[in-house]
């Protein structure tokens, strides 16, 4: 219980500082990209040597360090991440992922100079005491891992979501943000659920699971449709939405399909630190993505 509870912190401290270095890599590329578009303004137009193109700023990104140590701490969460959905409950781990906004809230105040608001602080504290509720009231992991019907419609189920919101998110003009985001937080669920319904996690053996490439697609595509919807719209509306549609479900589907506990006579005090948990998240959502915030934050004091 402590190893896993241990991870899940982990992974929360993991995801939540990549995504404030991924920001500043961003943040360092647009100001290069700005400063090389007026000296090639200066010089008479853009040309050859003027300001990188679209593809060339995206490899500018890529090959900075803070990218590099962003991608770097989210791959180590992620692996954090699946060490605690093989040790406690499924309702524990998706409450610390949606703490990892608290994380890029606290670490993005010090690297990128955000500023929090009075409830941001106050949201920040909510979640910290939510996690503290759960760690004192999970249980034990339930020793459920479904039946072979159940790992093959994970499959289908995670190539239907990304499908489904890629196309849909795709053409709609009005509220493009939310159902991208709601789609992605769905794929990140079937993620952590799909490991939890791994029967084996040998190398050789896993390859023959269906729900091992459930872990792959809905993961991924999940990614992707998180980006298209940082995009699309609104940051807080597309944070707000993936984070409700990754923790709720699959703490859900935990509990009354895969056996996942709490101490005896601690269902209460669980299920207060989990709605405090998914409250702070969302209260948190305009951290989502942190080069945003850091941006509404300078147009504040302009």
């Amino acid at each position: 219980m402590v190893a896993g509870l241990a991870l899940a912190l982990c992974a929360a401290v993991c995801m939540g500082t990549a995504t404030v270095f991924q920001a500043l890599g961003s943040r360092r590329t647009a100001k290069a990209g700005t400063g090389a578009t007026a000296d090639a303004g200066a010089g008479g137009g853009a040309g050859a040597g003027g300001a990188p193109g679209r593809w060339g700023t995206v490899v500018a990104v890529l090959r900075g360090w803070p990218f590099l140590l962003g991608a770097g701490l989210d791959t180590a969460g992620f692996g954090a991440q699946v060490g605690a959905l093989l040790l406690v409950p499924l309702f524990l781990v998706e409450a610390a992922v949606a703490a990892s906004l608290a994380v890029t809230a606290v670490v993005g105040t010090f690297v990128l100079g955000l500023r929090l608001r009075r409830g941001e602080w106050t949201a920040v504290a909510v979640v910290c005491l939510g996690l503290a509720t759960l760690a004192v009231s999970a249980g034990r992991e339930g020793d459920g891992d479904g039946d072979e019907a159940l790992r093959v419609a994970a499959l289908v189920v995670s190539l239907l979501v990304v499908a489904l919101g890629w196309f849909v998110g795709g053409r709609l003009r009005r509220g493009r943000a939310v159902v991208l985001g709601a789609a992605a937080g769905i794929s990140f669920g079937l993620t952590a659920t799909a490991v939890r319904l791994l029967p084996e996690v040998s190398v050789p053996a896993v390859l023959a699971e269906p729900v091992a490439y459930a872990v792959v697609v809905s993961g991924l595509g999940g990614y992707l449709l998180l980006v298209q919807a940082l995009q699309s719209g609104s940051v807080t509306a597309a944070t707000a939405a993936m984070v409700i549609c990754e923790t709720v479900w699959p703490g859900l589907f935990g509990v009354l399909w895969l056996g996942d506990t709490t101490r005896h006579g601690y269902g209460a005090l669980a299920a207060a630190g989990f709605a405090a948990c998914v409250a702070g998240g969302v209260a948190l959502a305009r951290f989502g993505e942190a080069d945003e915030a850091n941006e509404a934050k300078e147009a504040q004091g302009a």
